[in-house]
């Protein structure tokens, strides 16, 4: 489930066919249309980023009507100190429903000064997220514990999910019904280019991960002379959104708890669950099977242990203490790591709710979703048969969108031969978004460049411990230098980062380290679901 970072400028700011852009309620009006207003920054930054700056944009809630209702985007500003000035740098986390605010005094830390000096790095809440307002908030609590077993291996339990399901598109109607048609991509990207107008900039840079690579390839499809340089790190399929997307990462994510699985066997010395990995793998389903009976502390049962252990699909560096957990139960029934870990990464609170009812919001409006239930079930039962990890939990995380009360637009075609050199990354055998995506993206994007990450697997791989990607990233940023070779589908290859060491007893025991990893820090912020 997505987990968001806490925000440190909140209180500072009081699948189908590709089809042309739609002309509907989301469409944005030209930029002319639309006044611009300079924005007022405050410091907001802890004493960790004592640079970071926060203030707040007011936009159109519908591009259409520039006039009526008006929202309010946060945004955050770490300023450029060079003489040479590049223009703004937006990040976004992804999502959708990920906070950005954090990002930027991230990404500002992270790249090398000779770079980050030359730019002002600018994060932002899309709507409805976060700070901005509104906020969005369709049924608090939502993913509270013991949720029924996302297996629906009884009929009652597939109608509890599917009453859970229904309640919730149904509350965010009522709460909402007036935001909604306009909480979708194509308006987001919309307010990407108010925030432009908003800092003065006749041109933007941008660098997205994950939803954000999606968020930016539309908003370079919409205005695409206002794109400087465009940085897609782990990027969405485009030709998916966004239903086949989602069944797309069942076998991926099961890929990935496999690997998991033989990670633990491989150092059987420390979690002795057993050499095989199938002898692991089938331990981890008796600890499920377990946990659906009698959930853990009465807060993880089978969905919640399903939550926690996602998030080790996006990022192996939570290996060792999710491995530390399944070895701690497995070994006497000992709960506290598992509980531990549960509310590190599988529980959710009010920020969680906030991001999942725009993932929600944003999901069920991009495109159309089938409305006919035997469909999902037909699809996830087919899925399961062959990858069981994650099928039916993602499939009741997106269940509202077979609900939704807002008509669905059509995705946007997102071809483009219109911008400058484009620099795409993406790992071989990310589950979040499957390498294939990043292929097609490649091909649409006609002056595109794709770094590749062989035999990586973590979601978010720039700014997080790959000097030879991270290569790629400061040339580009600071040169506007791409690679262009002769690999076939890639235009430059990379090693992957090594997988992680277990855990020593001792570090098991200590409290998190300050001095966490880039890629520990760059994945708090991505959240997961991204």
């Amino acid at each position: 489930m997505r987990r968001s970072a806490a925000l440190l400028c909140g209180a500072a700011v009081v699948a189908g066919s590709l089809t042309a852009v739609p002309a509907d309620a989301s469409t944005p009006r030209p930029a002319a249309a639309v006044r611009a207003a300079g924005i007022h920054w405050k410091k907001c930054g802890a004493d960790a980023q004592p640079a970071l700056q926060c203030g707040s944009v007011t936009a159109p809630l519908d591009y259409r009507r520039p006039g009526g209702r008006q929202i309010t985007l946060a945004v955050s500003r770490v300023r450029h100190t060079a003489r040479a000035f590049q223009g703004p740098l937006l990040v976004n986390p992804g999502g959708p429903g990920g906070s950005g605010l954090s990002l930027a005094a991230f990404v500002a830390s992270s790249l090398p000064r000779a770079v980050a000096s030359q730019y002002d790095v600018i994060g932002f809440d899309p709507r409805g997220v976060g700070a901005s307002r509104p906020a969005l908030d369709c049924a608090p609590g939502y993913f509270g514990p013991v949720r029924p077993d996302s297996l629906p291996s009884t009929p009652a339990l597939e109608r509890a999910n599917l009453t859970r399901a229904r309640s919730f598109a149904a509350a965010c109607g009522r709460k909402y019904a007036k935001l909604l048609p306009y909480v979708d991509t194509v308006s987001a990207a919309a307010d990407m280019d108010a925030i432009r107008r908003a800092l003065g900039a006749p041109k933007v840079s941008y660098l997205g991960y994950s939803y954000g690579t999606y968020l930016g390839a539309v908003y370079a499809k919409l205005f695409p002379q206002r794109v400087r340089r465009l940085v897609l790190d782990s990027v969405v399929d485009p030709a998916g959104v966004w239903y086949d997307d989602n069944l797309r990462q069942d076998y991926a994510f099961d890929d990935r708890q496999r690997a998991l699985m033989a990670w633990i066997a491989a150092n059987d010395s420390t979690y002795r669950l057993g050499g095989d990995p199938a002898e692991v793998a089938a331990e981890w389903y008796a600890m499920r099977a377990a946990l659906a009976r009698k959930p853990a502390g009465g807060k993880v049962g089978a969905s919640e242990l399903e939550d926690t252990f996602i998030p080790g699909g996006y990022y192996n560096g939570y290996w060792p203490s999710l491995a530390r957990a399944f070895a701690s139960y497995a070994h006497g029934g000992n709960t506290g790591p598992l509980l531990t870990a549960y509310a590190a990464l599988g529980a959710l609170g009010a920020s969680g709710d906030n991001g999942y009812s725009v993932y929600t919001s944003v999901q069920c409006r991009d495109a159309r979703w089938p409305r006919d239930w035997k469909r999902w079930r037909a699809d996830e039962w087919a899925a399961y048969s062959k990858a069981p990890f994650m099928v039916w939990n993602n499939a009741w995380y997106n269940a509202p969108c077979a609900f939704w009360p807002t008509a669905a637009a059509r995705p946007v075609n997102v071809a483009n031969g219109e911008l400058p050199p484009v620099l795409l990354f993406q790992a071989t055998d990310d589950a979040a978004t499957p390498y294939e995506g990043a292929v097609t993206a490649h091909r649409l994007l006609a002056r595109s460049s794709l770094v590749v990450e062989q035999g990586g697997a973590n979601h978010g791989v720039t700014l997080s411990g790959n000097s030879c990607l991270d290569r790629y990233l400061f040339d580009y940023l600071r040169h506007g230098t791409v690679p262009r070779g002769r690999l076939g589908t890639a235009d430059a290859v990379c090693p992957k980062l090594p997988d992680p060491e277990p855990e020593s007893a001792k570090a098991a025991a200590a409290e998190p380290s300050s001095g966490a990893s880039r890629g520990a820090l760059l994945h708090g912020l991505m959240g997961f679901r991204g």
